[in-house]
């Protein structure tokens, strides 16, 4: 059984990497394998998901829906990119990071996303990665900065009985944070500098148009229907019967039936109004021009992600019609309403008049560009809001109150006040959260039952034995860092915490440096854009390849392991 046991992990581990399937689906699965095996009894499992720690994590996601309301976010991003450009990222970094320490780093990415990608004085691509980075760097260093510190306290109550304090994670994070800054600020320098004029942005997005039976075009060439010389657009390829015609020569014969992919600037879509029977994702070019035309990045939190959009009644959800996707520097190909959707995809939106009102906009989608605003919490609303949450950390850091239950008693307040509703809190509690580290709680204990965590903490003592408890410190780092690559940064922590915490164990060595291994190792994703929300977030709008994340990434990450090994033993020791 033990070696099942591992065996199922190992497996879990590999359907993780694949994407295949979802991290929640994965994680409960296995929870009610061990569950039917007997690994844990009922009690034990339901116990797992109301774990005090894990509670207070849905708590302060579900509180931080008001504090991305508030005016906070929007009066800072407006006033951040003045001066040269070295000045403007230096202050960009700092106040994502600052902010990020105490609010949900991806509610700053957001916030700061349209600012940046609207401004036309510094190219950014220069800009966005450092905004997602710092986030990180800020989100590490306190207890309530990212959700990963978070999951790694559930573990600590649940394995260990005690947890972790609200700056118990700065007095590493700090330094760490402002060592790996300095190396940051230096690689922005190198990133690409995607002015708004270059033909890389005019080629961003992909419009694909359906030609009508009975139009006049069907029958005619190319040429003849004048699609060689259109104003800012390009016919990139035609979809005819489940194939593709790529490149397009002028002499084709359009057929009833054809689907016409063009590529270029989404201002220049009324190029496309003097066709006639051409509709673009079903909508005539003329109904476009009537409506607002709203750039958006898919969310982390969207249902649409991995679905097409054939498979979703896109209209119906959210009053748009879909008119362009387009996915970093990446060019799409095939039928665009074919191509499975992901977080971080930028989509082209042709809104109706009441798309604001509808409830699902905010978990689906980042506002990029548009007239269309967040809902803002009034001056007083704000002001009260930012006092409570200040208050909570406050009580909190000073052990005069749990934060539990401070934000109990705040939620309670927003609740009474109206600043939140229940509504709200129905369409944007994280169950997927709530299902992953749960069952990850869940399968750790079967982990416990099985003998595998003994088996584990006897692998890890044998493996590094001749190196002593330093190595098998740095060993616990970076596999959670290898993890947080592959999968998502709370997987990753889930994931590793075990292994940390019988290597501790095995070594007779104090828990807390293995402890901060798995939590620092967890946010140190910076290599590959996929791991990590914010990462997939600026990924299209700053039109970046992967490259970018690994020539930037890599002396970051090498920057913040190598502070994190030479620090963490010195404030916690072995």
């Amino acid at each position: 059984m033990t070696w099942a046991v591992l065996g199922s992990i190992a497996g879990l581990l590999g359907l993780l990497i694949s994407g295949r399937v979802r991290p929640a689906i994965a994680f409960v699965s296995l929870a009610g394998a061990y569950l039917l095996l007997g690994l844990v009894d009922t009690a034990t499992l339901l116990a797992q998901y109301t774990n005090p720690a894990l509670a207070t994590l849905l708590l302060l996601l579900l509180v931080s829906l008001a504090l991305e309301r508030t005016p906070l976010l929007d009066w800072v991003s407006q006033r951040l990119l003045t001066g040269n450009e070295k000045t403007a990222t230096a202050r960009l970094m700092g106040a994502s990071a600052i902010l990020s320490a105490f609010l949900n780093n991806t509610a700053v990415v957001s916030a700061f996303l349209g600012a940046v990608s609207r401004q036309r004085r510094i190219a950014p691509s220069r800009l966005l990665i450092p905004l997602s980075y710092a986030s990180i760097l800020g989100g590490m260093t306190t207890l309530v900065g990212t959700s990963t510190n978070l999951v790694v306290n559930s573990f600590t109550l649940s394995t260990g009985g005690f947890e972790l304090g609200m700056f118990q994670f700065s007095l590493v994070g700090v330094p760490v944070a402002l060592l790996t800054f300095g190396v940051l600020l230096w690689r922005a320098r190198q990133l690409p500098a995607h002015a708004p004029e270059d033909t890389a942005e005019k080629l961003s997005y992909f419009l694909a148009a359906d030609l009508e039976p009975g139009s006049e075009m069907v029958g005619k060439s190319i040429e003849e229907n004048a699609l060689r010389s259109l104003d800012g657009l390009y016919l990139l390829e035609i979809e005819r019967e489940g194939r593709l015609i790529s490149p397009v020569g002028p002499e084709e014969i359009l057929q009833q039936g054809d689907t016409l992919v063009f590529t270029g600037e989404v201002s220049k879509v009324q190029a496309l109004q003097r066709f006639p029977g051409l509709k673009l994702f079903g909508h005539q070019a003329d109904d476009l021009l009537a409506t607002n035309l709203v750039e958006v990045v898919v969310s982390h939190e969207s249902e649409l992600s991995g679905q097409t959009l054939q498979d979703v009644d896109f209209r119906s959800m959210f009053n748009a019609g879909v008119v362009g996707i387009r996915r970093g520097g990446k060019r799409l190909e095939g039928q665009l309403g074919q191509i499975p959707l992901r977080v971080g995809d930028c989509l082209l939106l042709a809104v109706g008049s009441d798309f604001r009102q509808h409830r699902n906009i905010d978990r689906n989608f980042h506002m990029l560009s548009g007239s269309f605003k967040r809902p803002q919490l009034s001056r007083i609303e704000s002001l009260l809001t930012l006092t409570g949450f200040a208050a909570v950390i406050g009580l909190a850091a000073l052990e005069l109150l749990p934060l539990f239950h401070g934000l109990l008693l705040l939620m309670g307040g927003l609740l009474m006040g109206k600043v939140l509703s229940p509504a709200e809190l129905r369409r944007r509690f994280p169950f997927e959260l709530w299902m992953i580290i749960g069952s990850a709680l869940a399968i750790a204990q079967g982990l416990e039952s099985s003998g595998a965590a003994a088996l584990l903490a006897q692998g890890m003592q044998a493996l590094f034995s001749g190196y002593g408890v330093f190595a098998a410190f740095v060993g616990c780092y970076f596999l959670t860092l290898l993890l947080t690559e592959t999968v998502t940064n709370n997987a990753a922590a889930a994931l590793a915490f075990p292994v940390a915490w019988t290597t501790a164990q095995a070594f007779g060595a104090d828990p807390m440096p293995f402890i901060m291994a798995v939590a620092y190792g967890a946010s140190a994703c910076f290599l590959i854009p996929y791991g990590y929300q914010t990462h997939l977030m600026v990924f299209s709008p700053g039109r970046y390849e992967v490259r970018d994340f690994l020539k930037t990434g890599l002396p970051v990450s090498l920057t913040y392991s190598a502070s994190v090994l030479v620090l963490t033993p010195l404030v916690f020791p072995f």
